[in-house]
């Protein structure tokens, strides 16, 4: 039964109001940058310094040659130089505004997944409302940006498996995570078509990065070096080791703090070993699964980037943007099994913001008030991945009753031609 129209329209007109409130805040917030009580600071010094810098290089037709900080797939190479098609702004002033024109975007897909039939305006709100838990974050990292391919991959499954295999490659050849979009969607000629698509759109743009760029796969030597970050689940236990009198040491390196000293190289083999049981455990998923609803292939995802998120040996506090957008597009379907997890991702998010910047000096020098804080929002995280493939595993892999369950996304028409 529709809802009323003007009921409709009131709650549309609070999002709106909401959602302009809660980014001026954010813009208040980075031109505060670096004073009390924001912490350290510097938040908006990676687009000032570190963006700002690759995009003369790029501009010039090279990705950032023998750059240790360059570690992103070749699609980051158009975005970086997205700002400079605004005129008559600098490149932060550029990139603030083009972040939040994307942000805009992410709050208007998920305002119109919420308002189709079975749907809910909750994953808008919860986009609306829990970004600005990050503070100014958000706008001064290119992660809105990559958010907004997964989110729409995953809403154009019902309507176009092709643009969703189309988005989620987009979104991989910036930040290479965006191809989980597509582990959930239905067996059979949905996936086909899919990642066909996926294919075909990561192949053509890889051709003209390759044709217009030099050194497009400079990336990949830069990966292997990677330790294990302060605010990893490793690097967690690393933290609370110091307080035991494990001798290691915090040290800028590859764009991020991490450790250094003994066992440090093998708490990294532990997170490699563990994000490859994860793929392990999602390939397992989807052999047993024999339920599909609606929102599968939104949960799927879901699961998948928060069970990749807490075995890396990296967490930057910007990967919550990711959790927030993906758990946003599963709160826009009525069938979604991940609402409790929703409110997880939520908190630690929360949490976060205090991790960085508030109370980075103390997750830096790993005093007891830093050490725990990281220990709180990566137990939620942990605690989020687990429930997250708990419900998605039960939701799926038990026999359906006669009658139960829902056609699958992308299905609806086969079923009907087939007929």
């Amino acid at each position: 039964m529709p809802r009323p129209l003007s009921r409709t329209r009131s709650r549309l007109l609070l999002l709106a109001a909401a959602w302009t409130a809660g980014r001026a805040l954010m813009l208040l917030l980075l031109a505060r940058d670096g004073t009390a009580p924001l912490g350290v600071g510097g938040v908006g010094r990676e687009v000032h310094e570190l963006y700002a810098r690759w995009y003369g290089v790029l501009a010039q037709g090279t990705f950032p040659p023998g750059d240790r900080l360059w570690q992103y797939p070749p699609g980051a190479g158009p975005l970086l130089l997205s700002p400079g098609l605004l005129p008559g702004l600098t490149y932060f002033q550029a990139f603030v505004a083009l972040t939040l024109a994307t942000d805009a975007l992410v709050t208007a897909a998920l305002v119109r997944a919420g308002r189709r039939t079975g749907g809910s305006l909750t994953g808008a709100a919860l986009w609306t409302a829990a970004l600005p838990l990050l503070l100014h974050l958000p706008l001064a990292r290119y992660d809105v940006q990559v958010t907004a391919f997964a989110v729409l991959s995953l809403l154009a499954v019902a309507r176009s498996t092709r643009a969703c295999g189309a988005f989620a490659a987009l979104g991989a050849l910036v930040k290479v995570w965006p191809a989980l979009a597509l582990i959930g969607l239905p067996r059979g000629r949905t996936t086909r078509r899919a990642w066909t698509s996926a294919a075909v759109t990561a192949g053509a743009l890889l051709l003209v990065l390759a044709a217009l760029f030099r050194e497009p796969f400079g990336f990949l030597r830069q990966q292997g070096g990677r330790g294990v970050q302060i605010e990893s689940l490793g690097g967690t236990a690393l933290s609370l080791a110091r307080h035991a009198g494990w001798p290691g040491r915090v040290r800028y390196r590859y764009g991020a703090m991490e450790f250094t000293g003994p066992h440090v190289g093998t708490v990294a083999a532990v997170s490699l070993a563990l994000t490859a049981a994860a793929f392990g455990v999602l390939l397992l998923w989807r052999l047993r699964a024999r339920r599909w609803t609606p929102a599968t292939p939104y949960d799927a995802a879901f699961a998948a980037v928060l069970l990749f998120t807490v075995t890396s040996r990296v967490i930057s506090p910007q990967y919550l943007v990711w959790l927030l957008g993906l758990a946003a597009v599963c709160l826009t379907s009525r069938h979604t099994t991940q609402r409790p997890v929703a409110a997880l991702v939520v908190a630690a998010a929360a949490l976060s913001s205090l991790a960085y910047p508030v109370l980075y000096a103390d997750v830096m020098a790993c005093t007891w008030t830093g050490s725990l804080l990281m220990l709180a929002r990566n137990a939620l995280l942990v605690a989020a991945a687990a429930l997250s493939l708990h419900r998605l595993w039960t939701s799926t892999t038990r026999s359906a009753r006669p009658g139960a369950g829902h056609p699958a996304p992308g299905r609806r028409r086969e079923t009907a031609s087939t007929a």
